[in-house]
């Protein structure tokens, strides 16, 4: 067994490709091999600034030999057919193949065995492809070079049992050296494996690995925040960028002037993390520290001084930026920038944003209504929402939206309430973001969503397939989410209908678009759902009974339904409601005629139909079920379970006796429509 080493040395790779090209370049290889019958041991690919690295160990000398059989022609043939079957094996004698017995008769064998090829030839052809089949998200071509890749090449390593594999891509010849780091350590260096690699370049100031670079940025930083009484505010996100900005990661820390600390901090910190890939810092108490943590690429005599003194430079210009917004942005009003939204299109066939947003004042208010909310606030707040939209803050920071429109309700001595819900209006943003919770803060929300999800649906702008330009599946989820987090007694159709209303320009059938977006919602509670373990045939048994659009009372009603079918009680019934109905659908169909109605004790003609149809005369699953106490309904149902068993056990339903088989079918009938009004069962699996 021997081990590859791949090495692609190039220009800078973008940080937010780096992961997925290890990732791609790590496929492609090891479905080549696989496919070549030199499936390795262990196969893994790292990405960094200037280099992707692949290392396959325990890979073959060589590819297996392999036998390949050709039937040819019966015994006895005549010679014309031997002279072809021969000349297609590669046979020069009829004596060379063999001859088996088979029930047609004896026919003759030709056994090939194929040689495997050396993989260092192999090798060559795989990485090549690979190489060349790298699906960037961007390419380019460079010099009079004709092949693209991301950036500009400079060597290759390839190396398989420590000799080069003569690979070549885009004019470059593979060998067995690389560069260290650009400045501290650019001398080429020769490698003989994969450990004397990484070795080797640590030593020229190169971490080839990502999760250690990882390591020491979160190490180091918190140490040098932590000798000042500081912490380092968590951001995934940037550190998983900076990891793919730096070969040999430095953390060092710098001052922000005491003249801008009077800007809120999440301006700060999108300054600093979105232009200069900066770390904010927290005191004790959790407050915005005026420090800030940067990560150089280099090692300096003055031990970074310099390096900080020119970030402090450029970040004092980029937060000076910041504060003009911040001082000229509040000498207006934020409702006076309200009209300034009409400048701004929400969607060309929607209208503008201040069209939304009066659509979101009127839906906001029917919503807070039906939730029991503050109408004229959840009406402030709607008209507030989208208006920091035309400040100067959130044109250079647009990810500030609704942040900064609070931050401005407030300096306009707007509530507390109203200005929470203009910066929670958006949420929540993904599945690990959190819920608006607070009442105004769940209408304005709820009404955005909602108004965007009618609204697009009433174009026919809808998801399709993995294309989602509108984000309609994520408002969707949103609302399910707010709903059910919230324990909302929210009627969705009732909502639907009031966000409608606001498109009434658009002439649409209203109850059309109502079910359109129910179905859709549906599909997106089952995705919610099966994450937390729920299987989807129970949503859909109970979403298509077609009245159920209360959220918490569907879940309410899924739960028990789980509960109720887990138990031998509620796996039985199941069955036999799948019986019955199996009957009843062949039997209704070859008389052309529904069964449905009251049914006479004594025309069943059998005990056990008596007592099936007196236990179903007195359940009272209907008006539990209105009463919307699910768990007791289930247990309800229950009791239908023995006298359902003995009814299908002693009772043949088609009968001799026409009298008797159309009160059993009736029968039938009964115990379904009974089940129903819990769960249509007929969608439930297995």
């Amino acid at each position: 067994m021997a081990e590859l080493l791949l090495e692609i040395f190039s220009e800078e790779i973008p940080a937010r490709m780096q992961a997925r090209g290890a990732e791609d370049l790590a496929r492609l290889v090891g479905e080549s091999l696989k496919a070549q019958g030199l499936e390795a041991k262990s196969l893994r690919a790292v990405g960094g600034p200037r280099r992707l690295t692949l290392v396959a160990d325990g890979l073959p000398k060589a590819q297996p030999d392999t036998t390949e059989e050709r039937k040819g022609p019966q015994v006895g043939a005549p010679e014309q057919a031997l002279q072809g079957f021969m000349k297609a094996a590669g046979l020069t004698s009829i004596d060379q193949a063999d001859v088996r017995e088979l029930p047609k008769g004896k026919f003759y064998f030709a056994v090939a065995v194929k040689k495997g090829r050396p993989t260092a030839v192999v090798l060559k052809e795989i990485v090549e492809a690979a190489l060349a089949q790298l699906p960037w998200p961007k390419s380019m071509r460079w010099g009079t070079n004709p092949t693209r890749w991301v950036r500009p090449l400079h060597s290759i390593i390839c190396l398989f049992d420590g000799a080069v594999v003569p690979v070549e891509f885009a004019r470059v010849k593979a060998g067995n050296t690389t560069a260290g780091h650009r400045f501290l350590a650019p001398a080429r260096i020769g490698v003989k494996n994969a450990a004397d690699y990484t070795a080797k370049l640590k030593k020229a100031n190169v971490v080839v690995e990502p999760g250690e670079r990882e390591e020491i940025i979160s190490r180091d930083l918190a140490r040098l925040a932590a000798a000042e009484g500081l912490s380092v505010r968590a951001d995934a996100g940037l550190l998983s960028e900076v990891i793919g900005l730096v070969e040999w990661p430095v953390p060092l820390l710098g001052t922000i002037p005491d003249a801008f600390m009077d800007v809120p901090a999440e301006v700060m910190t999108s300054a600093m993390r979105k232009h200069q890939k900066y770390f904010a810092l927290s005191t004790k108490s959790g407050a915005f520290a005026n420090r800030f943590g940067v990560i150089a690429n280099m090692v300096t005599k003055d031990k970074g001084k310099a390096i900080v003194a020119g970030n402090e430079r450029v970040l004092s210009a980029r937060l000076s930026d910041a504060k003009f917004f911040w001082d000229q942005d509040r000498e207006q009003p934020l409702a006076s920038r309200v009209e300034k939204l009409q400048e701004r299109v929400f969607q060309a066939s929607l209208g503008t944003v201040l069209d939304k947003t009066k659509r979101l004042v009127k839906l906001a208010g029917h919503l807070a209504e039906l939730l029991k909310a503050d109408t004229q606030g959840a009406e402030r707040a709607a008209l507030l929402c989208k208006a920091d939209l035309s400040t100067g803050m959130v044109g250079e920071f647009p990810d500030l939206q609704g942040i900064m429109g609070r931050y401005y309700a407030l300096h306009d001595k707007e509530s507390a309430a109203v200005a929470d819900a203009v910066a929670e209006h958006y949420s929540p943003l993904g599945p690990t973001d959190a819920c608006p919770s607070k009442p105004l803060s769940i209408v304005v929300s709820l009404a955005d969503k909602l108004d965007s999800l009618v609204g697009f649906f009433a174009i026919n702008e809808k998801p399709t397939g993995s294309k989602d330009p509108y984000a309609l599946r994520r408002a969707a989820l949103g609302v399910i989410r707010i709903i059910l987090e919230n324990k909302l007694r929210l009627p969705l159709r009732a909502a639907f209908g009031h966000a409608l209303a606001g498109y009434d320009a658009l002439k649409v059938d209203a109850k059309k678009i109502s079910d359109e977006v129910l179905d859709f919602f549906a599909d997106r509670l089952k995705v919610h759902l099966r994450e937390k373990g729920v299987r989807h045939d129970y949503v859909s048994a109970v979403f298509a009974l077609g009245t159920e659009d209360d959220l918490v009372r569907l879940i309410a009603r899924v739960d028990a339904l789980a509960a109720f079918l887990t138990s031998d009680d509620g796996a039985n019934l199941l069955v036999a409601y799948k019986r019955a109905a199996n009957i009843l659908r062949i039997e209704e169909k070859k008389d052309s005629k529904t069964y449905a109605g009251d049914v006479a004790a004594e025309s069943l003609g059998a005990a056990e139909g008596e007592q099936l149809l007196n236990t179903l005369n007195g359940t009272a699953v209907i008006r539990i079920v209105r009463e919307d106490d699910f768990a007791t309904a289930m247990a309800e149902l229950a009791k239908l379970r023995a006298p359902v068993d003995a009814f299908f056990d002693k009772v043949t339903v088609n009968t001799d006796n026409a009298d008797q088989r159309v009160a059993r079918l009736t029968l039938l009938a009964r115990i379904v429509v009974v089940m129903n009004q819990v769960a249509d069962f007929s969608k439930i699996e297995g």
